[in-house]
């Protein structure tokens, strides 16, 4: 499938989706908002990927949301009747709202870790990009920005539940509050990006070196360790040691974790088995 904000590239098990609009700064216009979720489907259903790039091209990663990823929804669903149009307006802002917030939460919700490659600034709704995915890297001149105060606006399409859990709260506060500039090199040092690189392509380098290494595991294994630690973020040391007795008492594989064995004794990649399409209902689960 052909798709308009991005470029996707499947190789040795790795997705590399690409944002491909350099002269708009990589712009989340309306169809980046509907093209990303079934990116994450197609790889899901179609594709045996086994880690997620994200990249951009340009200077910068993006420049965040086009508003009319706002105007023209509320517009094309604005009933003829001005009274009871203005009666339903805030439940059409909300619906639009969390259809705008599901396409990042897929990025949480893949079955497979998802890297982040920042170039140029993460800016508005690209902070929320971001957030959602398992690990980020910069390059040296990179920064975001929670940009929605400059322009009079609460950020709402994911950054907060998600920064809270990366960043210490004042910190989160300041940025909100004042929508500064948060560096590569403050934003390592706060635990937000996992490392920093020179160049654009240094960073693709190392990145895809990562992902890499991520695909030669077992994929149940990766899938279930990116279950447990994103459910013990949101739930209590009890409740999660409780829910991993769970997965590994319906989900632990000894088949997988002997060739784990015999695979490291002669040195070589493991011939795992690739996670099982997800059902037809579990793929459209994104848009309801």
């Amino acid at each position: 499938m052909t798709y308009q904000c991005f470029d996707l590239k499947v190789e040795n098990q790795i997705a590399h989706i690409s944002m491909n609009r350099p002269e708009k700064r990589n712009s989340m216009i309306p169809s980046f908002w509907a093209e990303l979720p079934e990116l994450v489907r197609e790889l899901e259903t179609e594709h045996q990927a086994r880690v997620i790039v994200i990249s951009s091209t340009g200077p910068h990663f993006t420049s965040g949301m086009d508003i009319s990823a706002f105007g023209g929804s509320e517009s094309a669903q604005a009933d003829p009747d001005p009274e009871r149009n203005a009666r339903l307006r805030g439940l059409r802002i909300y619906d639009n709202v969390r259809y705008l917030q599901e396409t990042f939460s897929c990025l949480e919700r893949s079955r497979v870790p998802v890297l982040a490659a920042v170039q140029g600034g993460a800016i508005g709704a690209g902070v929320d990009l971001i957030t959602a995915c398992d690990m980020r890297y910069m390059t040296a001149d990179a920064f975001l920005t929670i940009y929605e105060i400059n322009i009079g606006m609460t950020a709402d399409v994911g950054t907060f539940p998600r920064i809270t859990n990366l960043l210490p709260e004042g910190i989160v506060k300041e940025l909100a509050y004042t929508g500064r500039r948060m560096g590569a090199e403050e934003a390592k040092a706060r635990g937000l990006v996992n490392d920093i690189f020179q160049t654009q392509d240094d960073m693709l380098e190392s990145v895809m070196n990562i992902a890499e290494q991520i695909a030669s595991k077992a994929p149940l294994a990766i899938y279930g360790s990116k279950r447990m630690i994103n459910y013990a973020r949101d739930h209590s040391t009890e409740d999660t040691l409780d829910y991993v007795r769970i997965w590994n008492a319906s989900m632990l594989q000894q088949d997988e974790i002997q060739e784990s064995m015999r695979a490291a004794k002669e040195q070589r990649r493991g011939d795992y088995v690739d996670l099982p399409s997800p059902h037809k209902k579990m793929a459209n689960s994104i848009d309801e």
